[in-house]
């Protein structure tokens, strides 16, 4: 499949970087807000040895429109600011092609934009796009809806310098119907990403755990739903839409 990348800060470099590697799909070009860059090859840019002549094309000299029009695409993925959707939304669906959004937040104007786009073509949101998060918040569901009268913590790490509660962590809470004040938070060093689940039954206790490495886990988790979205029906999807069938133990 043919895809656009939206967005080329950290996570989109890298997310650009897996898929100009992958052998089944092919980066078309990259769409970014700033003139920088403007007309670089992606793949020489990033240092890669590939045939790909994936451009790198800025919102300041060209409309995502024109872009959408010269160069097809069978899918867009967004790494980029929540209001952009709002840009290239509407031109994305009367044209039939997928959006794969992993902005982390959108507001209640963003949302609506989602489902009135679902009417026309495959919308999928997932505010932390790697598989093995969303593989441990389906598996911690599916773990609570056994035993809802479990003890439940989370536990989140993450580099020195971030602030805040990490927000995977808060979107796990919530799934969960935890409250905020049950989050555990460590920050430590030049920590990339952890979160532990904790399930303390009597006499046993259960541990769900993800850790980051690097950036490349977004663009596999991409290309993961990019994958599983292919031949579904126009539809406002998230990760637990294409994880559930995995889960089926016929």
């Amino acid at each position: 499949m043919k895809i656009g990348l939206i967005g080329f800060g950290k996570t989109g470099k890298a997310v650009a970087s897996v898929i100009l590697q992958h052998d089944r799909h092919t980066l078309a070009w990259v769409f970014k807000e700033s003139s920088l860059l403007h007309g670089r090859n992606t793949a020489e840019f990033l240092g890669l040895e590939s045939d790909s002549d994936a451009t790198i094309f800025s919102a300041k000299s060209v409309a995502i429109e024109t872009l959408l029009d010269q160069y097809p695409v069978d899918v867009l993925i967004d790494f980029s600011s929540e209001k952009s959707i709002e840009n290239y939304g509407p031109h994305a669906a009367e044209r039939k092609i997928i959006i794969v959004s992993a902005v982390s937040h959108y507001g209640e104007r963003q949302q609506e934009l989602l489902k009135q786009l679902a009417e026309k073509t495959v919308v999928f949101w997932s505010p932390n796009i790697t598989l093995g998060v969303n593989y441990l918040l389906f598996a911690a569901k599916f773990l609570q809806k056994i035993a809802p009268w479990v003890d439940i913590e989370i536990n989140e790490e993450h580099f020195k310098e971030k602030k805040g509660v990490s927000g995977t962590a808060l979107k796990i809470a919530e799934e969960l119907d935890l409250e905020k004040d049950e989050i555990n938070s460590v920050r430590a060093g030049g920590i990339v990403g952890k979160h532990e689940v904790i399930f303390g039954f009597p006499f046993q206790t259960v541990r769900l755990v993800h850790e980051s490495i690097s950036r490349e886990a977004f663009g596999n988790g991409v290309l993961f739903a990019v994958e599983n979205l292919k031949h579904k029906k126009p539809g406002l999807y998230h990760y637990e839409d294409i994880l559930e069938p995995y889960f089926s133990l016929q």
